[in-house]
């Protein structure tokens, strides 16, 4: 079966390639991709796009506690489920570190819409500079 469905954009970070062109990603890649620029970039950093992003950068400086853990799990669904049509959301958890209090992993477990294939995603996310 064809995968031409699941798209294709540009590599993340941008690349040139050997050729001098810019480099994409396609299929499955530029999902994970898309999931990494949609929880990297802050709600309001993009001037034409202000609502665009995730609010887990309002948690920098946060204590880590169940109650910020569990805002993180929030802000990651409704983020992902806003800006990312090709994927559900099926859990997202959040892994605390006791030695190594600012670190913190988002584990994404999602289903490709199109084609039912399961995949993850771990994103680290920093409390506070490491």
């Amino acid at each position: 079966m064809p995968r031409e469905f699941l798209g294709a954009g540009w590599d993340f970070p941008i690349r040139v390639n050997a050729r001098g062109g810019l480099s994409f990603s396609r299929h499955e890649q530029d999902i994970e991709e898309a999931i990494w620029i949609i929880l990297s970039t802050a709600k309001g950093e993009r001037v034409m796009e202000p609502d665009f992003g995730c609010g887990i950068h309002d948690y920098v400086f946060a204590p880590n506690n169940p109650g910020t853990r569990g805002s993180i799990v929030y802000e990651v669904q409704k983020a992902l489920t806003e800006f990312e049509p090709r994927l559900h959301v099926e859990n997202v958890r959040v892994e605390s570190f006791p030695q190594s209090e600012n670190r913190l992993l988002i584990h994404i477990d999602y289903r490709v819409r199109s084609n039912n294939t399961k995949r993850n995603s771990v994103y680290p996310f920093y409390l506070t500079e490491p």
